[in-house]
This record gives C-alpha cells, structure tokens and sequence, in this order.
C-alpha cells in the first residue's frame, strides 16, 4: 500500500491523538515494572465531622467589602449585619462655608455596591428598606472593635429607602457642576438614600467654626451613622448586601446665592473609620447540630463568621495497624461533599479551607498547604465542583504524620473563605455570606479520605 505525503502525516497524527486519549487512571501505568510504584486504594469513611461557631472577629475597617444583612435563611436561620461608620469633612479636612445664602436641594447617602459578587441571598422576590440613624456613642478610631459589638443610635430617621437588590445595574443621576451647566451622568451600581436636610444644616451649615475646623473635632461633635435593615419591612427570604465604603459618601447638593450669583454645587462628606456588628440567630436544626443532639446527619458551614466543621480521626492511627503502619502515602485526598439538593436556591460556598491547630491554639495550615513544608502541594484545592457536588483537599503529608505520631491532631476545621482569593487562609470569613450544608459521620455523604499507599518492605 502507497501513502502520499498528506495522507502519511494525517495517519500519524491520528495515531498521536488516540494514543494520548487516555484516561487519568491510565496515565502513569505504561512505565518500566522495575521502577514502577505499584499503589493500593483505600477509603477511610470514620471521619467524624461536627458543626462548631465561629471564633469572633475584628470588623473595622472592612473598607471595600462591607455587608448590610437581613437574610432569612430556611435552613440555617437569621442573620443580620449593620454598620456604622464616622462621618468626616469634605476633604477629610478643615471646611470654609460657602459665601451668600445657602439652600439645600437635597442630600444622598451614597453607598457603592462591593466589585465582583456583591449580594447573596434572594434578588427576585425579596425588596429591602434600609434605614439611616445618628450613632449615640463615638466610634474610637484606636480601638478593635469585635464582630459582636452593638452600637447605640439615636431614636430619630435620618433617612431610609426601599429598595430591590440591582447589585449589577448602573445609575443615571444628575451631574452638578459648580460655574456650568448640570448634565447628566452614568454611574456604577449603588444606592442613594435620600437624608434629612435639617440633619446637614445643623451639623454642617449651621455648625460653629470650631466644629469645623477639623475633621477631627467634627467627628467626635457628630458621632457617625448608622445603617441597618429594617427587619420588619423586608418582607421575603431577604439576604446580604455588599458595600464599598470607600467610594461611599454623604452628598449634599445646594444652591449658592452670593449677590447676582446664583450657582449649585455639591459637598461630599466621606466616611473614615467603620465597623460591622454580626448577629446569628440559629434555627433548630442548626442549634441541635451544635450540641451534638442532631438526627440529620447535616453539618453547617457558614460565612460572615458564623459557623465552621471540625474534623477528627479516630480511626487513622489503625488504620494500617495490619502493615505495621510501615507504609508511605502515595496520596491522600479529603472528600466533602454537600447535601444533595442544597445547591438552590443559594449556591454553596465556592471554596472552603482546611487548617489546623497547634498546641498553642493557633490556627495554622496543615503540612500539605504550609509554604514552610517541602512536602506542600502546589495544588491544595478546596473549590467548589459544582458538577460532583464536592471539595477537595490534598493532605498526604497532614496524614502521613498522623499515622506515624509526627503531628498531633490538636484540633482540624473546614470552613468557607473568600472565593476570589487563591492564598491558604485560616482566619474566620466576614466579608462573604455563603454557606454549605455537609454529610456528617453517618449521613450516606460524609466526610472521606481517599489514600493511595505503599507498603514498605522493610
């Protein structure tokens, strides 16, 4: 039989596409059987998995990503999330009054929705009304503020709106341009509470000229707001609103008449300090998961930092009893898979983490996500597989250790992290609200550990 030269090269690149067509459990079998690692697969299922609260947090300063909550969840229960936050001068610093009669048009609090995801929760169904206070105390700029801390307000409305959750649509507002003529603008998705006008002319236009001849004084005279949703007016499931406090201000828009001048302009008064107050009120189901009373088998994940799972190992240190424990993990990899049909209609968290502590009871990461651990894996893992439901995670050397005594299991715990993020993180998540409901010890879809090992032959 003849080939031409087309038809040869278009055999043999045949022949490469289906000889590199392999399966993975494939890969790696077609090797020299003097130097092959001959593995074997086990699956450990005696993982114990419990669902434990989250430690508190310092909130202040969660300047990009600030949440605004009242979320409903059916399954978990009430969260809510407030924030107060001190209110500067225009410029953060010293402010003259502008000269003639002043008139207020109107006043905006302006709060920028957070980049990327900024809600989570129900956007269909659910309207929310937000409502603006004065704070009743003073923000301490030095102090750590914890995410439990509640904030006295005053009783009087400064504002409030109701509102959809358009976290993706823009806006098109009104360009105000002192000297020319007002035009209109496009902006990025926010919100725009209007706020009371005699609220402004008291602290601002009507404040004496101590009070603003810095913004530091101002702030102590003033205190700060406010901002919370107003639980019984937002009817529906609800959920969590994400906000960039850097980009928020108080925006007062006024007419100047100075003699024959007339003119509109706008004061901006941005926040400096802010700090977020996290409450959880837990259903049933999840407080009989607390204290260990639970017959669902389920185990709680959540964000904003509300809950977390810890992990024990009863059985490891047996595990290879048999061989001696004279093995040597080819691999080991940590199986967690959600409830099935907990998916919708609030998505499962998109990436947990796994870390550990040591016997100071500090949270560290375990061997296989340490950068000080030459055993680390490049690819820990801990995304979310939406096509098998499950996380997971490399921990050969973590269990390795185990086994032979090396490490001590102190306590492990699995909790959800900022999605966007890839560094390996241990502190408690307060900027993201998504949650995962878990197998348990004895649900048909706990916890496992899938292990490659190789018996030592001396």
């Amino acid at each position: 039989m003849k080939f031409n030269k087309l038809g040869l090269l278009t055999l043999l690149i045949s022949l490469f596409i289906l000889d590199s067509c392999k399966t993975q459990d494939s890969i790696g079998l077609d090797v020299d059987p003097a130097t092959r690692i001959n593995g074997t697969l086990i699956q450990d299922t005696s993982v114990v998995t419990t669902t434990v609260r989250e430690d508190s947090i310092i909130t202040n300063n969660f300047n990009t990503r600030a949440p605004l909550a009242y979320f409903k969840d059916p399954d978990l229960g009430t969260t809510e999330a407030n924030i107060a936050a001190v209110l500067r001068l225009p410029g953060g610093t010293a402010y003259t009054l502008p000269t003639g009669t002043v008139t207020i048009d109107s006043v905006r609090l302006v709060l920028p929705y957070a980049a990327g995801v900024s809600f989570y929760g129900d956007s269909l169904l659910s309207s929310y009304k937000i409502d603006v206070h004065q704070l009743n105390e003073r923000i301490v700029t030095t102090k750590a503020y914890a995410n439990t801390y509640h904030f006295a307000s005053k009783p009087e409305l400064l504002g409030t709106k109701t509102f959809f959750a358009r976290s993706h649509d823009s806006v098109t507002i009104a360009n105000i341009r002192t000297g020319k003529v007002d035009t209109i603008q496009k902006v990025p998705p926010q919100l725009r509470i209007p706020i009371s006008n005699s609220f402004i002319n008291t602290n601002l236009f009507s404040a004496s000229s101590s009070t603003l001849s810095s913004s530091t004084i101002f702030e102590n005279t003033v205190n700060g707001l406010y901002f919370t949703l107003d639980k019984n007016q937002t009817p529906g499931t609800g959920g969590n609103l994400f906000f960039n406090l850097d980009s928020a201000s108080v925006k007062v828009y006024y007419k100047r008449v100075d003699g024959t001048t007339i003119d509109t302009a706008i004061a901006s008064l941005p926040f400096g300090v802010n700090v977020n107050e996290f409450k959880h009120t837990y259903s049933d189901k999840v407080k009989a998961s607390l204290d260990g009373t639970s017959t669902d088998g389920l185990v709680y994940l959540q964000g904003l930092a509300g809950l977390r799972a810890k992990l024990s190992f009863p059985d490891i240190k047996n595990l290879f009893t048999s061989l001696d424990n004279k093995v040597v993990l080819n691999r080991a990899e940590l199986v967690v898979k959600i409830k099935p049909g907990t998916a919708t209609p609030f998505a499962p968290a998109k990436r947990l983490t796994l870390y550990k502590y040591n016997i100071a009871g500090q949270r560290v990461t375990i061997q296989d996500a340490s950068s000080s651990d030459a055993r680390a894996n490049s690819v820990f893992g801990g995304n979310y597989n939406p096509t098998t439901g499950e996380y997971h995670f490399i921990i050969t050397a973590f269990l390795q250790d185990l086994i032979t005594g090396k490490t001590v299991d102190y306590g492990t715990y699995l909790a959800p992290v900022d999605p966007t993020g890839t560094a390996i993180v241990v502190t408690p998540e307060a900027n993201y609200a998504d949650r995962s409901m878990i197998g348990g010890k004895n649900s048909a879809y706990r916890v496992k550990i899938n292990i490659i090992y190789t018996k030592l032959t001396q």
